[in-house]
């Protein structure tokens, strides 16, 4: 700014014969030229810090103190040539005259400025892309508008470029400047987030630590901790529940336990009943873990979790005997999934209890044992769960490893079960002979159904798990036919069986790869080794059964086991049909195509637009392997802009079962459904009885303002459903679905 003024008074007094004129033409021109130098030594000061608080240097480089030297001689020689006339004179009419040495005043300025720009060009990368900018400017530009000032007279080149380079610099620096300390604050606060995350962490670890060794103090409960806190942030994700609230119930859930530490380990690890005394002494642990866990003031929602997760919703639990909802939230639901995991789980006295089997009696608990709303939706993740994850063990076709096998008589050694359907799973293993030396002892591969996905062999095991076999397959690629309609075997020879057989008497290692597969009625077992490989298609008795394949074997040691699925899914046609299609649909049809569905909503029919009035009826049956009342029909109401289920934007509004379970999937949907037992209902064996002989059935559809009700009545139950949708769509469509089941002579009346 006073670089401006007194070049602009220098100009204003030129000629100015005045005394006034004669002072301020030679102070503003002094003035001029001082303040030029002044700039070019505070930039080098500028860039002297710059180069030792952000470039990393202990002290400023020689250069930059030269230049600060060399401003320091111009300003020496400027007040010389004041009296000597180096530079300037006035004339008599007080007008500014250049002299011979005027050129020297330019030099020092230059100097200095070359030697500041080689520092920066050196060090350019070391300074921020803004800042680096800003530095080149002020040292280039300044440096040829004093070359063109040299040429050039009466227009102040060099003060203007400097005042705009200046003021440039100043902005370039606050912006340079907020960017530093955007970037400290940024990284101030990954620090306290990575802090945070650590803090999470070692909370976790902690937390999951003492979990194990509650768990280790019970021999058949390893696990049960983890596996209960995974199935508490199920259902509390799936109740519309915020993550955080999630992330409380999982550690909690993790924790609930936690009174069992002060349970002596005679009583906990115990085989058979406990007595009364032992009974009330494992009823403590509740008010044990509370005590221990109510410690930790800043999550007091873990001592709840320990405290209540054994109260039941009618009021028969303990230790306190809460009732329905004065039971906390988190409570109830880790007491579902405690006693889902319970069920599902090993036990001194009982086999985990078929996945099944336990949706039944959470069935039979809700409104007693169980809070109703966390009740439905623990049903609804075991309708979910087609192949069984949640569980105990999880299945070995999901990655999991199984041991090394050493294989005695036939078929007393064998794995648990690795489902198949569509999508292909690889197998791998090695296998060797024992000492007993025999060409029959050799791996071989069981298929079969059971509720439990075990293998059984006892007459009341196969009748209570509902135990159904297939075949049995034979590594050298021999097949056991035992409850299937055809087989086909197609073999390859590479070294030929001979070799294989020498090879296996001889005890050589032999690695096995299989792939196995399940499409409908259809398996396919490809079987291969270094000598020869084998192709098996079976036409199982029908499309509704599982399929598991388990490992056994005669005198032999399997190894190495490797089960991976390889993502690959198969459709119709990839497994050869060696056997009729069962159906149970090839019956005339009605308005719209028959459906037969084999598994949990496995097809559905074409959608229907719903309007008010309509009446959907239809013919129902369910398949012969049904043995289970929700075995029956559902209507899923749904929008989607091509009209099909799972089609073009789907989404799902709710889903009706016609034995009177009702649950909806979308968020902006409220699902309520009334069921009534009519005079004709007998009892639940008989509603299913009903089913299997197959029914008419007809449902009446009614729209109102965002209301859609289905009326109908169905072995013996009248169903009401009132769906209440809280946003704008425009179609909603209804499609009928189920669960082995037939659905046939569709007709839809307006």
């Amino acid at each position: 700014m006073f670089l401006l003024l007194f070049d602009r008074k220098a100009y204003n007094f030129h000629g100015d014969t005045s005394d006034v004129g004669f002072w301020m033409v030679r102070i503003s021109n002094f003035m001029v030229f001082a303040l030029t130098l002044a700039i070019i030594f505070f930039f080098t000061l500028y860039l002297m810090d710059l180069m030792i608080h952000d470039s990393g240097f202990e002290k400023a480089p020689l250069r930059l103190k030269l230049s600060c030297v060399m401003c320091g001689l111009a300003f020496i020689m400027l007040i010389i040539s004041q009296f000597t006339g180096l530079y300037y004179t006035f004339d008599e009419m007080n007008s500014y005259k250049r002299t011979e040495g005027f050129i020297i005043c330019y030099m020092f300025p230059l100097i200095v400025l070359v030697l500041d720009m080689s520092v920066i060009i050196e060090n350019l990368k070391r300074f921020g892309k803004i800042i680096r900018i800003s530095l080149l400017l002020f040292t280039i530009t300044p440096l040829i508008a004093s070359i063109l000032q040299i040429f050039t007279y009466g227009i102040s080149l060099t003060n203007i470029t400097l005042v705009g380079l200046a003021v440039l610099l100043y902005i370039f620096s606050l912006i340079d400047m907020n960017k530093m300390i955007e970037r400290a604050n940024k990284l101030e606060l990954e620090t306290i987030r990575q802090e945070q995350k650590n803090m999470h962490i070692l909370f976790e670890q902690t937390a999951t630590a003492l979990a194990n060794a509650i768990d280790a103090k019970d021999k058949y409960t390893h696990g049960h901790s983890r596996r209960v806190a995974k199935y508490s942030v199920k259902i509390a994700r799936s109740s519309g529940m915020k993550e955080k609230e999630c992330e409380d119930i999982y550690f909690a859930a993790l924790l609930h336990d936690v009174g069992k530490i002060g349970i002596k380990d005679s009583i906990i690890n115990k085989e058979g009943k406990l007595t009364d005394e032992e009974y009330d002494v494992i009823k403590t642990h509740p008010v044990i873990g509370m005590q221990i866990l109510s410690s930790i003031s800043q999550s007091p929602y873990l001592s709840i979790g320990a405290h209540y997760h054994h109260e039941r919703y009618d009021g028969r639990g303990y230790p306190d005997g809460l009732k329905g909802e004065d039971i906390p939230d988190i409570a109830r639901i880790i007491a579902i999934a405690d006693a889902y995991d319970a069920m599902t789980s090993k036990r001194s006295y009982r086999d985990p209890i078929p996945q099944q089997l336990v949706r039944e009696e959470f069935v039979k608990g809700l409104g007693t044992q169980f809070d109703p709303n966390y009740g439905r939706i623990m049903l609804h993740l075991i309708d979910l769960d087609s192949e069984y994850i949640m569980k105990e063990s999880e299945d070995a076709s999901e990655g999991e490893t199984i041991g090394t096998m050493l294989c005695g008589p036939y078929r007393t050694t064998r794995s648990d079960g690795i489902l198949l359907n569509n999508g292909i799973v690889h197998i791998h293993f090695t296998s060797r002979m024992t000492d007993e030396r025999n060409e029959e002892n050799i791996p071989s591969f069981v298929l079969f159904d059971s509720l439990d996905e075990r293998i059984h062999d006892s007459e009341r095991k196969r009748r209570d798990l509902l135990y159904h076999e297939y075949a049995t397959i034979h590594a050298d690629g021999v097949v056991e036919q035992a409850g299937v309609r055809n087989i086909s075997i197609k073999t390859n020879e590479t070294a030929g069986a001979g070799a294989e057989k020498k090879a296996m008497i001889r005890g050589e290692k032999v690695d096995f790869d299989i792939e196995a597969m399940r499409y409908k009625d259809h398996a396919l077992i490809r079987i291969s080794n270094c000598f020869r490989s084998h192709e098996i298609i079976i036409a199982l008795p029908d499309s509704t059964r599982y399929c598991y394949l388990s490992l056994t074997g005669k005198y032999c040691i399997i190894d190495d086991v490797e089960v991976t699925k390889t993502g690959e899914i198969i459709g119709d046609g990839y497994i050869p049909r060696i056997a009729k299609e069962i159906t149970y649909i090839d019956v005339p049809q009605g308005d719209i195509p028959n459906v037969q569905v084999d598994g949990w909503r496995s097809e559905s029919s074409e959608g229907i637009e719903i309007t008010d009035g309509m009446r959907i009826s239809f013919h129902s049956v369910s398949l012969p392997t049904a043995r289970l009342v929700w075995h029956c029909p559902f209507v899923v109401i749904y929008t989607s802009s091509d009209g099909q289920v799972n089609g073009n934007d789907y989404r799902e509004i709710t889903l009706v079962r016609l034995d009177g379970e009702g649950w909806e999937e979308d968020d902006h949907a409220d699902n309520y459904v009334l069921v009534n037992k009519l005079d004709s209902f007998k009892d639940w064996n008989a509603f299913k009885e009903q089913n299997k002989a197959g029914q008419d059935c007809e449902m009446l559809f009614r729209m109102k303002k965002g209301q859609i009700t289905i009326s109908t009545e169905f072995s013996g139950l009248s169903i009401h459903s009132v769906t209440s949708i809280t946003d704008e769509v425009q179609k909603l469509f209804a499609a009928l679905t189920g669960d082995q089941c037939a659905i046939t002579n569709i007709h839809i009346k307006r």
